[in-house]
Formats: C-alpha cells, structure tokens, sequence
C-alpha cells in the first residue's frame, strides 16, 4: 500500500472512531474471505461496518483519536465492526457472537458500548438479549402500565371535586333569595326598641294630669267645708 493510501485510511479510521461510541473488537483469524464477506454482510443489516485493517494503522488511528481502549486490544489479526448512527448493538453482538459459536474460529475480544469498555463476557450477555424492537415494546408496556393507573388515580378526585364545586354553587344560589327576605324580621326586630323606648315619655306625661285631678278635688272639698 503506497504511503498516501496509508495516510488516508489512517485519517477516515481517526475519525470514524472519534464518531463512533460503540464498536466491537474480534479475532479474524482462521476465517475465510467467504466466512468474513458473509459476517460482513450480516452485519451491515444491523447498521454495523465491519473493517479489517493492519494493527499498525489501527493503533496510529488509536491514538490520533485518544481510544486508548482499543490500543489494548490490538493483538493478532484484528477486525472492528462499527455501530452507526441507528444500528442495533443486541443483533451486532448476536451476529459475532453466532459467528464465533459456528466457525470455532473467530473469537470476540472485547470493544466500546456507548463509550464504556466492555469485556467478550458482556458481549455475550449483550446478545442474549431480545432485539432491540422487543426491548422498546417491553419497557414501554412497563412505563405505560403505572402511568394509566396514576393518571385513573388523579381523574377520579378530579371529577368528584368539580361536583362538589358546582354543588356549592347551586347551593350559595339558593341561599341568596332567603338572605334577603330574612331581613325584613330583622327591621322589625329594630322597630321595636324604638317602641319601648317611647312608653316612659307617656307614662311620665300622665304624672301631670294625675296631680291635676287630686288639686282639683281639694278645692272642692274646702269650699264644702268652709
């Protein structure tokens, strides 16, 4: 490979691992071109491009892009199958790890999962899993399940206080006609301090002509007399 191809595939493997958060690192060795060109087409059906390149372009690739993880897994023939954007890391990983069981060949090293490093034995619990479609159904029946019973759990004491407001309503209308009516009682109940207040002035007005009566009775009897 002439020195300009090496430096534009060390550049395009730079970036591509600087991009790509998620990849898996296998042993190609013993494979055939058949074997490899067939795993490849696998899992470019997952979203997953799966490179062979030379360790010592990987390993310039490695630290031009500061994947230290990597460099530690560049021993022996070394193929990379790259996670794109929307791929499906549960079928990578099932595809290697199948690939892995069948041929007795190929063996799975290790790789990146969102970043964090990851041991074969994770690998292999990674492919265990359902597909990733199955995966989202499951935890969206687990998340939708709570939700409908808290949102049941706040409908109901909803609906019952809106009947309790419209009753109170009714009821403060009702009360209102009775509010005014019930005052007249009231004028009335004032009316009739100013009444009892009036009678002392006519029982002392009568004093007056109590004393008239009895100085015109003596008159009378000392003219009798006399």
């Amino acid at each position: 490979m002439k020195k300009d191809d090496k430096e534009r595939l060390v550049a395009e493997l730079t970036e591509r691992l600087r991009t790509t958060e998620t990849l898996l690192v296998a042993d190609y060795r013993g494979l055939t071109m058949p074997q490899i060109d067939d795993l490849r087409t696998k899992l470019l059906e997952h979203g997953a491009r799966f490179a062979v390149v030379k360790n010592t372009l990987t390993r310039r690739a490695a630290e031009a892009a500061g994947t230290d993880t990597l460099l530690a897994l560049l021993e022996g023939p070394t193929a990379i199958a790259f996670l794109e954007s929307g791929g499906d890391p549960v079928a990578v990983a099932k595809a290697l790890v199948d690939a892995a069981r069948e041929t007795r060949v190929l063996e799975v090293r290790g790789g990146l999962l969102e970043g964090r490093p990851v041991e074969p034995s994770e690998i292999e619990s990674l492919a265990k899993l359902p597909p990733v479609d199955v995966l989202r159904s499951q935890v969206l029946g687990a998340i939708t399940a709570p939700l409908t019973a808290i949102i049941g759990l706040f409908t109901a004491p909803l609906q019952d206080l809106y009947g309790l407001l419209d009753a109170r309503i009714e009821q403060l209308g009702a009360e209102e006609p009775e509010a005014v009516s019930g005052s007249e009682p009231q004028a009335q109940e004032n009316a009739v301090p100013a009444a009892e207040e009036t009678a002392p002035e006519e029982a002392s007005g009568s004093e007056p002509q109590a004393q008239t009566g009895e100085e015109e009775t003596t008159t009378e009897t000392s003219e009798e007399e006399q």
